[in-house]
């Protein structure tokens, strides 16, 4: 099995490739539509702004590639941090359009009402508590912690595409699920063994 990173300019791609060589799984880099219409498991990388991201995808030309693998359902995407929300509709960090692969907008945490002073953006480790039976945490049931580092987290529309939530200034959405499409908030490749634990689940999931 081998995992293919989207490599599009964004995203610690680097330190995905290693943790994954720790495990002894393989991995790629894809940089054009082809290696994406042959992958059996594609990861979606993603720092810093919404829009720079949006726009360096749709310029490497593997957006419309992505688009049709994540339509057939057939193959497990995980995005990370702004990886996952891209997945959304929309963001208010700007004026790109997501994916809107998962239905549902990125909101900032301001938005909220509910952050009483708490420092942003939302920086260091938190603990997860994933839905039951979530396949991404797999063995992360209890006790599992995450690395995260975000002013803007993902408002599903549809509740049951909650996969996982934490709690800053009250609880919201660390990762998502809709059919094969996964995200995750936090950074795994971050995480130390949780982190490990969910990248080996996915590398192991069957659409």
């Amino acid at each position: 099995m081998t995992v293919t990173v989207v490599s599009y300019g964004v995203g610690n791609i680097g330190a995905l490739a290693t943790m994954y060589k720790r495990m002894s799984i393989a991995t790629r880099f894809a940089t054009t539509p082809a290696e994406i219409e042959d992958a059996t498991h594609i990861i979606l990388p993603g720092v810093g702004g919404f829009d720079d991201a949006m726009n360096r995808l749709n310029a490497s030309g593997m957006r419309e590639a992505l688009d049709a693998v994540a339509a057939r359902g057939r193959v497990p995407i995980l995005g990370i941090c702004v990886g996952m929300q891209m997945l959304a509709e929309s963001s208010e960090e700007g004026q790109a359009r997501g994916l809107a692969w998962v239905p549902g907008r990125v909101r900032h945490f301001e938005s909220t009402g509910r952050m009483d002073g708490l420092p942003l953006p939302h920086m260091g480790w938190n603990d997860v508590t994933p839905q039951p039976a979530a396949p991404l945490f797999a063995g992360l049931e209890q006790d599992a912690r995450f690395y995260f580092l975000h002013s803007f987290h993902f408002e599903c529309q549809d509740a049951a595409d909650v996969a996982a939530e934490a709690n800053y200034g009250g609880r919201f959405t660390a990762s998502v699920r809709r059919g094969c499409i996964y995200g995750m908030q936090g950074h795994p490749e971050k995480s130390h063994h949780w982190g490990a634990a969910l990248l080996r689940n996915f590398s192991q999931l069957e659409a």
